[in-house]
């Protein structure tokens, strides 16, 4: 049976906390579904339940954090990042403070629960925020060497996390730096850029794709970007495809677009959701309807190349 990516979230989190006594886990009444409810199990003291009330459970972590302790606040992340972001920009990052967002249940697959549930702006939210550090990481070996740099990292952090049960260990096991992306892929014709969730079905799209050379990055870090990274591998090709499981505005292909016009003029093709709200469906029904399966990202890419869009 695989592990997934909040299946590590919960575990090693509570392997932190029994570390070190200075963190501790707040759940939002969510932990059943995000498995923060790893911690309550095993070291009770770490764990604290602040019920549905997420402008009250972020403020309570501003005041752990202002006498030495690390909190981890973990909710759905659109009930996070929105419900309470007043809290988040005031009490947590004017004040710098060492507090650890976690928005669990990220971009589409929220499990049937529909428009409401999903969280496809909090990139744009949260990338805005001076003081705050945003990390997507995309399986869940990534997941726990994040969550050790974040641990170390002072400084308010947000992380992205997904509930697709599907994506499997499949990067190479390398320590994680804040600030850095990856390059899985070398290329020449086309570079594709990722964070997340999206990055494992890049990598397989890329896979299915012949007589086309491609190089792809993965960008585990939003902010701080990685740009020097974007930079070289732009230069090496004649088109650059982000893709996302976010609004096609205001998260990653915006990012890369905002750094290749003032540094490298260079031909972006954005695929993200669409500007709508989406209703309920299955996991594959909504990336399909999202453009978002791995057929529907490699039908966009073969109609971007066949257009000669570079």
């Amino acid at each position: 049976m695989s592990i997934s990516v909040r299946d590590q979230f919960g575990k090693h989190l509570a392997l932190i906390a029994k570390e070190d006594f200075r963190v501790l886990a707040l759940d939002g009444d969510l932990g059943n579904s995000t498995h923060l409810d790893s911690i309550e199990k095993e070291t009770v003291d770490s764990f604290l339940q602040m019920g549905i009330a997420e402008q009250n459970m972020v403020g309570v972590a501003a005041g752990l954090a202002s006498v030495g302790f690390q909190p981890w606040v973990c909710s759905f992340a659109t009930f996070l990042t929105k419900r309470a972001l007043d809290q988040i920009v005031v009490s947590v990052a004017q004040t710098n403070f060492d507090v650890k967002l976690v928005g669990s249940y990220s971009g589409l697959l929220t499990s049937n629960t529909g428009k409401t549930h999903h969280s496809l702006d909090d990139i744009a939210i949260m990338t805005t925020i001076p003081n705050m550090t945003v990390i997507a990481p995309a399986d869940p070996g990534e997941t726990v060497a994040a969550m050790k740099a974040m641990h170390q990292t002072a400084g308010p952090m947000y992380l992205r996390l997904t509930r697709d049960e599907t994506i499997p260990y499949f990067l190479p096991d390398v320590e994680f730096e804040i600030g850095k992306g990856r390059t899985l892929t070398e290329g020449t014709d086309v570079l594709m850029v990722t964070t997340g969730s999206t990055t494992y079905r890049v990598s397989e799209v890329i896979k299915q794709m012949e007589g086309v050379s491609i190089a792809h990055l993965h960008f585990p870090t939003l902010k701080p970007f990685d740009k020097e990274l974007l930079l070289e591998g732009a230069r090496k090709v004649g088109l650059v495809v982000t893709v996302e499981e976010h609004y096609i505005r205001g998260g990653l292909g915006s990012i890369v677009s905002e750094i290749l016009s003032e540094e490298l003029p260079k031909k972006v093709y954005r695929i993200g959701v669409p500007d709508r709200f989406l209703g309920c469906g299955t996991d594959e029904e909504l990336l399909e309807a999202s453009g978002l399966s791995v057929e529907e990202i490699r039908n966009s890419l073969s109609c971007a190349l066949c257009n000669k869009q570079f």
